[in-house]
């Protein structure tokens, strides 16, 4: 029984992932904000993150904080943002950089239903001038009060979210994105783990 509702799980959690939907992650020191932000991805399906560490090391990522999303989303590392962006180019990515400034638009103003990645910079700096000048474009998250930033694993939830209830909207959940080969070879590791 118990083995039966575990297949029942996997089969429908890859059911629902979303390939080209990500996030890029650059220069993020704490490990519990990496870790708060690979659950979040993993709750909207997202099935890998992409890491660029050109002036903090690659975190530990351990089990207990991230409560072992580290498992279920996939981790590409990069040492620079042109060879990640390049990658997710050739994948027919748009890139969006989360910044707030003079050129960034509100992210309710985009199709996330589209192949998307965000990027998220740094705890104290932001993303890099690099990342954002080379993003298809800067967005921000509206914000009412007086403090105008969010904690990088709060902000990332917001947006990502965002980009779930567009895609729920056109019922991009209802039908499996992954092929058939796929979805075969990630139950196979899956179910194991």
């Amino acid at each position: 029984m118990r083995s039966e509702r575990r297949t029942k799980k996997v089969r429908g959690v890859l059911e629902r992932r979303q390939p080209d939907l990500t996030l890029v992650m650059e220069n993020i020191h704490d490990p519990h904000n990496v870790s708060a932000m690979l659950r979040s991805a993993d709750a909207v399906g997202i099935m890998d993150v992409h890491l660029v560490y050109t002036t903090q090391k690659f975190p530990k990522i351990g089990s207990k904080s991230s409560s072992s999303a580290n498992k279920w989303v996939g981790r590409k590392r990069f040492v620079s943002i042109p060879e990640c962006y390049a990658e997710l180019r050739a994948r027919g990515f748009q890139i969006l950089a989360t910044r707030l400034d003079e050129s960034a638009k509100q992210l309710y103003e985009f199709d996330l239903t589209a192949p998307t990645a965000f990027v998220f910079g740094n705890e104290h700096a932001g993303v890099t001038d690099e990342a954002a000048d080379l993003a298809d474009h800067t967005v921000y998250i509206p914000m009412m009060g007086m403090i105008q930033s969010l904690n990088v694993s709060v902000a990332c939830a917001v947006t990502i979210y965002e980009a779930l209830r567009q895609r729920m909207a056109k019922q991009m959940y209802q039908s499996p994105q992954l092929t058939d080969d796929v979805m075969a070879t990630l139950f196979n590791e899956w179910i194991v783990k």
